[in-house]
């Protein structure tokens, strides 16, 4: 887990109830249960606030970070793709996003790795398709200094030729084994702790930070899309039980800490 990454997931899923702030040693405490030291943690600080990812606040309990209203709109995006409990309703037509040919690489990769976060999939050279209209899209190509044309189409031939642009056996593959492995990494978790509470927000943490990866795999294909006994659906029902099993005592672990 990269210091970085953990930081996201702390902002994202613990601190919105408390104004989406923190000092640097509440999130040193936080992180320290799931192996990441204060040394990392403040490097992965600096480097998100040079992103545009947080930015320094004085707190009463000393030097303290907020998360910036960029960071704060993609992190309740981000909490709604992974806790979102029904499919979200398709009307039949898909978003093409047609990003200009004249960027440099460095931006092409920006480009690339924001739109594979978002749910898009590239279908042709400078084509990106999802099935829904992506909220951050217009924010991320001002970030990436891109343009592009973006239309929507319902027509394709075959119909079929927009999935064409995910890899759904390796996506299938991926929620089998997660969900095959993530009871014993949680029994795990648990057994690392002695206080019953710091064990349950760890397991917590962790099986988030886990689930968490499929943003960057998964665009949230409508169920119609979808193949029959989808393995997504099990493992989202998994997370979900989980998730809320352990909330109550992780949140007191992480009211004491902070």
């Amino acid at each position: 887990m990269h210091a970085r990454s953990a930081l996201f997931d702390v902002y994202g899923d613990l601190l919105p109830a408390r104004g989406n702030r923190a000092t640097v040693a509440g999130l040193v405490r936080l992180l320290a249960p799931v192996g990441i030291t204060g040394a990392a943690v403040r490097t992965a600080i600096s480097r998100m606030v040079r992103q545009g990812w947080l930015a320094p606040l004085p707190l009463a309990g000393g030097r303290g970070y907020l998360a910036t209203d960029q960071a704060v709109r993609r992190l309740e995006l981000a909490g709604q793709r992974i806790y979102r409990r029904q499919p979200r309703p398709w009307d039949g037509e898909w978003q093409l996003v047609i990003v200009d040919a004249g960027l440099s690489r460095a931006a092409r990769t920006r480009v690339q790795r924001d739109l594979v976060y978002l749910g898009y999939a590239q279908l042709q050279d400078q084509v990106w398709v999802s099935p829904y209209p992506r909220e951050e899209l217009a924010e991320v190509l001002a970030r990436c200094e891109a343009s592009a044309v973006v239309a929507r189409a319902a027509d394709f031939d075959p119909p079929e030729a927009p999935l064409s642009a995910w890899d759904l056996d390796a996506l299938a593959r991926a929620y089998v084994e997660w969900l095959d492995a993530a009871a014993i990494r949680l029994d795990a978790h648990l057994a690392e702790h002695d206080d019953p509470q710091e064990a349950a927000f760890a397991a917590r943490f962790h099986l988030v930070h886990e689930w968490r990866k499929f943003l960057f795999t998964d665009p949230g294909l409508p169920a119609e899309l979808l193949p029959a006994h989808w393995p997504g659906h099990a493992a989202a029902a998994y997370f979900a039980q989980e998730a809320d099993r352990l909330r109550g005592p992780a949140e007191e672990f992480v009211a004491r800490v902070l």
